[in-house]
């Protein structure tokens, strides 16, 4: 599953990438602006989006990005480790049932 975060602490970006290589998933992340982020955002499986710490306008992207390309978003407050491992827990739950299907 291909993975893009957007927004969180700087200092968690290996921490976030780590945790997604855990989950068996490929990470993009983007805690700061940048010039061209709905090109470099690409057509992922989800996009999480940690809301404490980030620039309204790369909220504005995300949800876009998100309602153009029918790509699940999940919104959370806290962009700590655990908060990462929770969203993965129930996303790669649901992809994995919807497989079966």
């Amino acid at each position: 599953m291909n993975i893009v975060i957007i927004g969180g602490n700087d200092c968690m970006e290996c921490r976030y990438k780590a945790i997604c290589k855990e989950y068996a998933c490929k990470a993009k992340v983007f805690t700061q602006p940048k010039k061209n982020l709905e090109s470099l955002i690409g057509n992922p499986d989800l996009i999480v989006l940690f809301t404490h710490q980030v620039a309204h306008e790369m909220v504005k992207i995300a949800k876009k990005k998100a309602a153009q390309k029918d790509i699940l978003l999940v919104q959370s407050h806290c962009g700590s480790g655990a908060a990462l491992q929770n969203i993965l827990t129930v996303t790669a739950g649901a992809k994995a049932q919807r497989k079966m299907a």
